[in-house]
């Protein structure tokens, strides 16, 4: 069974929380796909994961040359080139509830100030629910904190 986690944003924006999950994901040994709603997105993430902090940075790629050996790989297709145990989905991407059995998580990120989106989460939730996945939903608190909601 894969966990998989629905974040709802509604304080914060992608670019704000996206860097601090892959860190969590790159500490745990795990390595990641980041499937993008479109091949903007994905130039845009490449960008912001080598700035978003001056400290630091997380190693990724975007291109499908060096995928294999990538901790991180943003793409905008269905793709897992770097054997990958955690799926994100950012910018209203999605996937096949069967395909998610292979991984450890999967984490769809979605903007609740989109009603499309809003949606198409609502739609996926039921989709895990059905397959037998553990879903759990969170939520930002007014503090900024993320909160387990279901």
């Amino acid at each position: 069974m894969t966990q998989v986690l629905f974040y709802h944003l509604e304080r914060a924006r992608l670019e704000s929380v996206l860097p601090g999950l892959l860190e969590k994901t790159l500490e745990r040994g795990w390595k990641a796909v980041v499937r993008c709603g479109s091949r903007e997105t994905v130039e845009r993430l490449d960008e912001l994961l080598w700035t978003y902090d001056e400290a630091s940075f997380l190693p990724h790629g975007a291109t499908s040359e060096s995928a294999g050996d990538q901790p991180v790989y943003l793409t905008d297709a269905d793709e897992a080139p770097n054997n990958a145990e955690l799926l994100f989905l950012v910018d209203n991407a999605t996937a096949d509830v069967v395909a998610l059995s292979g991984l450890v998580r999967c984490v769809t990120i979605f903007d609740g100030g989109d009603e499309s989106a809003v949606a198409s989460a609502r739609e996926f939730w039921s989709a895990v629910r059905q397959a037998g996945h553990d879903a759990t939903y969170w939520k930002q608190s007014p503090q900024g904190r993320w909160e387990k909601q279901a």
